[in-house]
């Protein structure tokens, strides 16, 4: 029987803690001339498409500039308009948080079509990840089975040995103890500002999504004289606690559950769910219920109700996910009622991910970042273990299918010590930004995308009325495109239009 490591730091859920010191006092340029290479191996697509990549040095304590030295791999996809098209320098970020950007420009330069062609597009892996210096922690030990009988309880005291054996073997593996403290958002805001200063380049415009909105939107309040063309896709609330960002999304998950749920009971003669929203959603309930004493067996593998809350929570992101939830959750009903199931693709991919021996590892860029921002204590992550207890149990009212996952302890924070000392940055400038959202994102809630609005009083918001997590560029990754979100974006970057008021692309708008 395999068994599960439940992580769900870096799955898509981002937090906002902004920070740092005033731009005079930020990253100088870089000490070394830059040496362009060819990238290396692994980056195999980049090779292709031409790009050239470098590394930048930077300061491990940007506080402390002749200090202690870390490197930051960065790639180049030169412009390719006229030399006097050239605008300048366009990085970004793919989210995460944790994510590795070195080949996020291919990506963008697909998706901006002609603007493209205006900037020198730079990716960069955010410190101590990727191709940057790196960090890992010790290896994990293997995952105990959880066995054929559990409860709530246990599992929840399960979880919480693991949270404390991950912040162990982080903290306390090779010269981390040193490192971590500086695994923070606003150095790497010092980080892209120490690769505009190393290109020689004034300023820098910049495309960020998710944990990367937040991460642009940190560079505006401490750069905001460098920041040229910013575009910032599916943000946070600002002064929320990383914390209380995973708490928020858990109405928005029961909301789009509902909405699946309808669409499934539509669809009862393929998927045999329901025939109503309610008996859709009772079957999902009775599922959760059901693995909470008696785990679901699929393909060998036992899955625990948090096991099914987050495989749910994967799919039901996006609407266009809705027939492979579906499929997904007929199968799992079909297994915790003891029938023969041969899992459909989606459920495959899902549990060999699951079960990957890598997986808790290859989610520690996503801990590195929740964990070690600063100004609250561990990020605002509570250190009383029963605080999870408690509101994991009093969300259940209201929050059935959902409310146990969000508020559950869903990162090794509340035993991280290795946090900054710094305090944080409050968002409130005028540096112009376009900002997109999907209306009814349940992994960045709306309501945040608009209290960061409120603070960029520069910004213009693009709204999508959709069910999604990322609005621009959804065509390239077989996904609904919103055309009039990415004609913004493309319009803003190639001539610096942003839209004369704030704007939403109606449902007839969007391209299905």
């Amino acid at each position: 029987m395999r068994a599960i490591r439940l992580v769900t730091a870096g799955l898509g859920l981002t937090c906002l803690l902004a920070g740092g010191m005033p731009a005079s006092a930020s990253s100088a340029p870089a000490r070394h001339p830059l040496v362009w290479a060819a990238c290396s191996a692994q980056q195999t697509e980049l090779r292709a498409a031409g790009a050239r990549c470098t590394k930048v040095t930077v300061p491990l304590d940007h506080a402390r500039p002749g200090g202690p030295t870390i490197e930051i791999a960065v790639s180049r996809i030169a412009a390719k308009g006229a030399p006097g098209k050239r605008r300048g320098i366009l990085l970004s970020n793919p989210g995460g948080p944790g994510g590795t950007g070195l080949a996020n420009t291919l990506y963008l330069r697909t998706a901006l079509k002609d603007a493209a062609d205006r900037y020198d597009l730079i990716g960069f892996d955010p410190r101590f990840l990727g191709e940057s210096t790196p960090v890992a922690c010790a290896p994990a030990a293997p995952v105990p089975d959880p066995g054929p009988a559990t409860t709530r309880r246990a599992e929840f005291d399960r979880s919480l040995l693991d949270a404390q054996d991950t912040a162990r073997r982080c903290q306390e593996h090779g010269d981390n103890a040193r490192l971590l403290p500086h695994a923070t958002s606003r150095n790497v805001a010092r980080d892209m500002d120490a690769i505009r200063a190393a290109l020689g380049e004034r300023r820098l415009s910049y495309y960020g999504v998710s944990y990367g909105a937040d991460l642009g939107a940190v560079y505006t309040q401490m750069f905001p004289g460098r920041s040229d063309r910013i575009v910032l896709d599916s943000s946070t609330d600002p002064s929320a606690t990383q914390y209380e960002l995973f708490q928020r999304a858990g109405l928005p998950l029961e909301e789009a559950l509902d909405a699946w749920a309808g669409w499934a009971a539509r669809h009862d003669g393929t998927y045999r769910l329901g025939s109503t929203p309610a008996r859709v959603r009772a079957q999902v309930q009775d599922l959760l219920d059901g693995a909470e004493s008696r785990p679901v067996v699929v393909s060998g593998v036992r899955l625990t109700a948090p096991v099914l809350r987050l495989v749910l929570r994967q799919f039901i992101q996006n609407e266009e996910h809705d027939p492979a939830l579906a499929s997904t959750v007929h199968d799992l009903v079909d297994a915790a009622a003891g029938r023969p199931v041969e899992p459909g693709p989606e459920l495959a991919s899902m549990l060999d991910m699951l079960s990957s021996p890598e997986l808790a590892d290859s989610m520690l860029g996503g801990a590195l970042y929740m964990c070690g921002d600063g100004g609250w204590p561990a990020g605002g992550w509570p250190k009383d273990p029963e605080t999870y207890w408690r509101n994991m149990e009093s969300s259940r009212a209201n929050q059935p299918a959902f409310g146990p996952l969000v508020n559950s302890m869903t990162a090794p924070c509340a035993f991280w010590t290795s946090t900054s000392r710094e305090p944080t940055t409050v968002i409130g400038n005028r540096v112009p930004a376009l900002m997109l959202q999907a209306r009814r994102d349940n992994n960045v809630p709306y309501e945040g995308a608009l209290a960061l609005h409120r603070r960029l009083t520069g910004s213009r918001l693009v709204t999508a009325d959709i069910r999604a997590h990322g609005v621009f560029g959804r065509g390239l990754d077989g996904m609904t495109p919103v055309p009039c979100a990415d004609r913004a974006v493309v319009a803003y970057l190639r001539d610096g239009t942003l839209p004369a008021a704030d704007v939403t692309c109606r449902r007839t708008e969007v391209v299905r």
